[in-house]
C-alpha cells in the first residue's frame, strides 16, 4: 500500500514504527534573516515532501508534484520522447527516467529519451540528455527534434518568472511564460501527445485554456497534493494532441 509523506497509508494508520507524531521543528528569528525568511526556512524543515525528497535522493519536492500528476493521467510511459522545459535542478527529469527510459523486469527493453533543458547548466541525472537552452530562441524546435531523432511524446514545464513581488504581475509574466511553452509544444509534439505546466490562478488562464481546448482532446486542470494548500499554483495537463486546427489535411 502506497504510504503519504508523513510515513502513513491512506487509512491513517502509521508506519514509521515510532508510534507517536513528528515532532514540529522551530525556527528561531536570527540576525540578518528577515521574518519571511525565516518562515520559509521553517515551511522547509516541516514540509513531508522536502524530507521524503532528502531521503529518496530527489533534487527537491517538485518532483512528486509530476509523479501524481503521471499516476492519474499516465504520460510518462515506458519509450516515450520527453522534453522537460525549464528543467533545473532536474528532479521532473529525475522521474522521467525512472518511469520512460527503463529496462523490463522480464528481459524486455523500453528506453525512451529524456531531454531537460534549461538556460543554466545542471548536475548530470543518468540516462537524461541535459542542455542549456533558451526555448524561446529561434530554431530552438528544430534543435530539440534533432536531439530527440524525432517528435516528442510529452512537453512538460514547471517554470515560474522571478518574482516581483506584485502578485497580479507575477500571475501575468507566469502565464506569458506557459503560453510559450505551450507554442513551443505545438512545434515538436507528436500526434496524440500529452502538454503539462505550471499555471497560477488568477484570472489570465483563460486564453491559455481556449488554445489548449483548440489543439488537444481534453484538457485537465488539477492541483496535486505535493502543490502546497496555500501556493495559487496549479497544473494543466493537455493530452491528445491534433495538431493545427487551421491546418487542411
Amino acid at each position: 500500500m502506497a504510504k503519504t509523506p508523513t510515513g502513513k497509508t491512506p487509512t491513517g494508520k502509521n508506519t514509521s514504527g515510532r508510534g507517536q507524531r513528528d515532532l514540529k521543528v522551530k525556527v528561531k528569528s536570527a540576525r540578518g534573516r528577515t521574518t519571511s525568511s525565516t518562515r520559509w526556512l521553517q515551511r522547509q524543515l516541516n514540509d513531508p515532501y522536502v524530507k521524503r525528497a532528502q531521503s529518496e535522493g530527489y533534487r527537491g519536492r517538485a518532483a512528486y508534484k509530476i509523479m501524481e500528476l503521471d499516476d492519474k493521467f499516465r504520460f510518462l510511459v515506458p519509450g516515450a520522447r520527453i522534453v522537460d522545459l525549464g528543467a533545473a535542478p532536474g528532479g521532473w527529469c529525475q522521474v522521467a527516467v525512472k518511469r520512460a527510459n527503463i529496462l523490463g523486469e522480464r528481459g524486455g527493453k523500453a528506453v525512451g529519451t529524456i531531454l531537460g533543458v534549461d538556460l543554466q547548466e545542471m548536475e548530470p541525472i543518468a540516462g537524461c540528455e541535459l542542455h542549456v537552452l533558451d526555448f524561446m530562441d529561434e530554431g530552438a524546435d528544430d534543435q530539440v527534434k534533432e536531439w530527440l531523432g524525432g517528435k516528442a511524446d510529452v512537453v512538460m514545464s514547471d517554470m515560474a518568472a522571478s518574482s516581483s513581488g506584485h502578485k497580479k504581475t507575477d500571475h501575468l509574466k507566469i502565464m506569458a511564460l506557459c503560453e510559450a511553452a505551450a507554442y513551443f509544444a505545438f512545434d515538436v509534439l507528436e500526434e496524440g501527445g500529452t502538454f503539462v505546466a505550471k499555471v497560477l490562478a488568477g484570472g489570465a488562464e483563460g486564453e491559455l485554456q481556449k488554445l489548449l481546448k483548440q489543439r488537444f482532446t481534453k484538457v485537465h486542470n488539477i492541483k496535486p497534493p505535493a502543490s502546497r494548500s496555500d501556493s495559487s499554483e496549479k497544473f494543466v495537463v493537455a493530452t491528445g494532441f491534433r495538431g493545427d486546427p487551421q491546418q487542411v489535411s
